[in-house]
């Protein structure tokens, strides 16, 4: 039997081309218009309509509200802050298109703004930003002409603390910058980076000075013996979670190295372990994983 002349074809309709770029789609939706707001404020309105293609992970309107919340700022405050401003909304974007099936999960994606976001979860998305907070993606595969947006319900936010100025701002890190300032590696730990630190709680240096039969006071005023032992957490390069290679020595800054298994335990060169017990803390010049013992090179 002939097809009709008004269908009949097996063969799939092709969904239209969109012809709103990512910016027009935000304006077309009342749940955006903060975000519109600051688009334009920060000047990135045109390139926001430029060719792209983008991935824009784009908060809605409560999502920005809870993020003045938790900064401590007005909307005004915000807006008037174009570089701050423009940091946060980069982030917010992938120079590329990314649909929720094309989406690696568990690996790191760079952003505008040229810092990464991790994505999870099969069936509801979560990003993860570089301080460690989740937002949930609420709507996907939104087609612009230029690009693609996915709806979140919080504001992902890039980091503003250098590993140093991480440590400061976590009281269990205490003793640890007490002795980075006593071996004058606060300068080291600022620079550009990018470095890895394995970073002991104050619980794992008291256990150390017991182990080591020492005070707190003795191993602050031993500056070669606390060099070698601080430059030891530290590895050059930027290692997040899952790029740490398992059952592999990995050099430290100190010189020597040591191994990190599958279930994130650490031996050391005195075949001591510690357990990784927090990952992926970001800072501008690298990341910081806490670990419950200090963990010592060669006598």
């Amino acid at each position: 039997m002939a097809l009709s002349a008004c269908g009949g074809s097996d063969s799939p309709v092709a969904p239209p081309t969109p012809t709103n770029d990512v910016v027009q789609i935000a304006q077309a939706d009342p749940q955006f218009s903060i975000l519109v707001e600051a688009v334009v404020a920060a000047d990135l309105a045109g390139a926001l309509k430029g060719a792209g293609p983008f991935t824009v992970f784009a908060p809605t309107n409560a999502a920005f509200a809870a993020a003045l919340t938790e900064l401590g700022i007005t909307k005004e405050a915000l807006l008037a802050d174009k570089a701050l401003l423009s940091k946060i909304l980069t982030y917010h974007v992938v120079p590329a298109k990314v649909l929720k099936a094309q989406v690696l999960l568990g690996k790191p994606v760079n952003t505008l703004q040229g810092e990464s976001i991790t994505l999870d979860g099969a069936a509801n998305l979560t990003i993860t930003d570089q301080r460690g907070r989740k937002a949930n993606v609420t709507s996907t595969d939104i087609l612009a002409s230029n690009g693609v947006v996915h709806v979140i319900d919080k504001v992902i936010l890039p980091t503003t603390k250098n590993i140093v100025q991480v440590a400061q701002g976590n009281p269990d890190f205490s003793i640890l910058v007490e002795a980075v300032v006593a071996a004058n590696l606060v300068g080291a730990l600022t620079g550009p980076g990018p470095l890895t630190v394995f970073a002991p709680t104050n619980a794992a240096f008291a256990a150390a000075l017991t182990s080591l039969g020492i005070t707190k006071a003795q191993l602050l005023a031993d500056k070669a013996l606390l060099t070698k032992v601080l430059t030891y957490h530290v590895v050059p390069g930027l290692i997040r979670e899952a790029q740490v290679p398992l059952d592999k020595p990995i050099t430290t800054l100190q010189g020597e190295t040591f191994t990190v298994d599958a279930t994130l335990s650490i031996t050391d060169q005195r075949a001591r372990k510690a357990k990784i017990v927090a990952t992926n803390v970001a800072a501008t010049n690298g990341v910081v994983h806490a670990i419950d013992a200090v963990i010592l090179p060669k006598p």
